[in-house]
């Protein structure tokens, strides 16, 4: 089986319930707890709901000391079907639209949004 060269993707945070909450509210989904019981690291994952054989990434918010929110060059693209939506979303749940939807050609349309800890990430639609 052919898989996409994303397999996992973890975006760190510094506030896990505002994160947690942001993430929540863009996407319309609930984030699946992943922390290990009786752990007493003070590690924190929360999971997007995924189908390990659909395509795509499945991935989590993290928050994990020594691991800091923002700054990162990384940015990881979610698919939606109209990434304008997500993005205003983003805006009205304590996050900010960075840049707003704009035409990739024949690859759809992409917006770039801030979410509340200071991560870029990107929304990808092909509308």
């Amino acid at each position: 089986m052919e898989r996409n060269v994303v397999g996992w993707f973890e975006i760190y945070v510094d506030d896990m319930k505002r994160a947690r909450a942001f993430y929540e509210a863009v996407f319309e989904a609930k984030l699946d707890n992943l922390a290990p019981e009786g752990d007493a690291s003070g590690l924190e994952m929360w999971a997007f709901t995924g189908d390990p054989n659909a395509g795509g990434a499945a991935g989590s918010i993290v928050k994990m000391e020594g691991c800091k929110a923002g700054g990162n060059s990384t940015i990881v693209y979610f698919s939606c079907a109209d990434c304008a939506v997500e993005a205003a979303r983003a805006a009205a749940n304590g996050g900010r639209i960075f840049k707003d939807k704009f035409s990739i050609g024949q690859y759809g349309h992409i917006a770039l949004v801030e979410d509340t800890e200071g991560n870029i990430i990107g929304l990808h639609s092909m509308n």
